[in-house]
């Protein structure tokens, strides 16, 4: 007989920090080799970010009796948590916003988190590229007319030779990787000026080393007739894309998984659980503490780099590239002198960062209230502060750096070199107050879509979940076509109803599907509460 679990207080943190143990009920489970502290659970669920609290919230929703979510940090949310500085400047760890694709993500973080303004802000999408000292409109393909002559007709003949090029082969001849792709679609003045730097600091790879498959609709083709009426008469291509999207008024992205979480019965949620050792013939998972857990279905959120290696496979480990991010924040005194802009791109080497996205605009309750006193530490340039407090208001940026083997980042000289970045891109000034400093290292930031991850995954996942080992979730399953936050929820919830029902992984078995479509046939209900009688 395997034995129950008896859980500790929530979190399941012990005075001093360390996991709590979780006890055997009786020998037999020494017997079998478990050791003393050993439990088992019909499913066990690893990780509390978006995926792993998506699978606790269906395998509630469905009211399964053994169940376990395991989270390695002290609180939920994974790459999508939220950090406070002791100023009080809250930062996201990257750019998150809501973009959903299925009904039943969005009534679920309607219930989790609530419904209205005083709950949600709506931002309106205002996206621009740096470029040469001037805001270049977002999409860049759609707005040559801002750049300088030389620079239009560079991209003009790119695209031209690209039209002709397509022409001939009747767009036959696929793209053999990303950069093939761009020359292919934009050509090579679009490619030299904007995609190819721009995307070597997003990825950290070169596009040459990337496949093109995970682009999906992202892109669409250029019209070059129009590129080119647009260059004569000074307008854009298209009108820039008008899209918005809703933001938490508190709690930063992290305070959604916080809800989310808070809607899972507090015994089922075990932190500081780090896993260390796991067999998957025996269905069992060693914790660093050296508690054992067995499984009938497991569904794991660790990396997939990281899941070979235990398993021993570090050949296959090996083959899946990634990059680390660098988050950065800035709280400075002041009112936001960059409107309504949201988050802006930046390709050039003036800077060590590809993003900014301009946080205080996110909402109030990112920055501290204006009559918050606090001491200025430094001015911009690199003058001292003033240690007497003055009250606000405030704004923030954050800022995101990627890092690999290919693109290494001087850890130490990181916030300043951002700063430094910050200053020759105008987005503050020398003379700018700033009260606060944020950073936070992401070991896994990007799964990167090499030219030769389809050949690891086609082997992996199939393999691993025939042992009933469900490897999902932004690095579990290491899509990044669908590693959105509404993504990685569906996929929790998915792989949940495949485990109980034998249900199909829309999410991630068909990517390309899911990009092109709103799903609105699942939906979310809340549990039955005591004065709620299921129906």
């Amino acid at each position: 007989e395997r034995s129950s679990f008896h859980p500790a207080p929530h979190p399941t943190m012990a005075d001093n920090g360390a996991p709590e143990p979780m006890e055997a009920e009786n020998a037999d489970a020494a017997a079998a080799g478990f050791g003393t502290q050993h439990t088992h659970v019909d499913v066990l669920v690893i990780g509390a970010g978006p995926t792993g609290l998506g699978a606790g919230v269906r395998l509630q929703q469905h009211g399964h009796g053994s169940w376990m979510l395991i989270e390695g940090m002290a609180t939920p949310g994974g790459l999508a948590r939220s950090e406070a500085t002791p100023q009080g400047f809250l930062f996201d760890m990257g750019g998150h916003v809501i973009f959903s694709h299925y009904q039943y993500f969005d009534d679920l973080l309607d219930y989790a988190v609530g419904t209205g303004p005083e709950v949600w802000s709506t931002i309106e999408r205002c996206s621009f590229i740096w470029l040469k000292d001037r805001y270049v409109p977002y999409p860049f393909q759609n707005n040559l007319h801002v750049l300088d002559p030389e620079d239009q007709a560079v991209c003009l003949r790119g695209l031209v030779d690209a039209t002709v090029a397509a022409a001939e082969h009747g767009g036959t001849i696929k793209p053999a990787n990303f950069d093939e792709w761009i020359l292919s679609v934009m050509g090579e003045g679009i490619a030299n000026l904007f995609m190819r730097p721009y995307n070597f600091k997003v990825w950290a790879i070169p596009t040459s080393g990337m496949q093109c498959d995970w682009l999906g609709d992202r892109t669409k083709p250029i019209d070059v007739k129009a590129a080119i009426s647009g260059v004569i008469d000074g307008r854009p291509l298209a009108p820039q894309p008008r899209s918005t999207f809703r933001y938490p008024q508190t709690g930063g992205t992290g305070g959604i998984w916080n809800a989310v979480e808070r809607t899972l019965p507090k015994e089922r949620v075990h932190y500081g659980k780090k896993v260390v050792g796991l067999d998957l013939d025996r269905k069992i998972v060693v914790l660093a503490d050296q508690t054992t857990i067995s499984y009938d279905a497991c569904l794991s959120t660790m990396p997939l780099d990281y899941t070979l290696t235990l398993l021993g496979r570090q050949d296959l480990a090996s083959r899946l590239f990634y990059s680390s991010s660098h988050i950065i924040g800035l709280g400075l005194r002041g009112s936001i002198p960059h409107g309504k802009k949201s988050w802006l791109y930046y390709p050039e080497d003036d800077c060590p960062f590809y993003r900014c996205t301009c946080f205080s605009t996110y909402a109030k309750g990112n920055v501290p209230p204006d009559d918050a006193m606090l001491p200025t530490l430094r001015l911009a340039g690199g003058k001292p502060g003033a240690p007497e407090t003055r009250p606000g208001p405030y704004w923030s940026l954050m800022f995101e750096v990627s890092e690999s083997p290919l693109r290494p980042v001087d850890r130490a000289t990181v916030v300043e070199d951002t700063i430094k970045g910050a200053i020759a891109t105008q987005l503050i000034d020398e003379n700018d107050e700033i009260v606060s400093v944020y950073h936070r290292h992401l070991p896994h930031g990007y799964p990167t879509p090499t030219v030769v991850r389809d050949q690891v995954l086609s082997v992996v996942l199939p393999e691993l979940k025939s042992k009933q080992f469900y490897s999902r979730g932004r690095f579990g399953c290491f899509k990044y076509e669908v590693a959105n936050q509404d993504h990685s929820v569906m996929m929790g919830v998915e792989a949940v109803d495949n485990i109980l029902f034998g249900a199909m992984e829309v999410t991630h078995d068909h990517p390309p599907m899911v990009s092109k479509m709103r799903n609105v046939e699942l939906v979310y209900t809340p549990p039955a509460t005591d004065d709620q009688p299921e129906e």
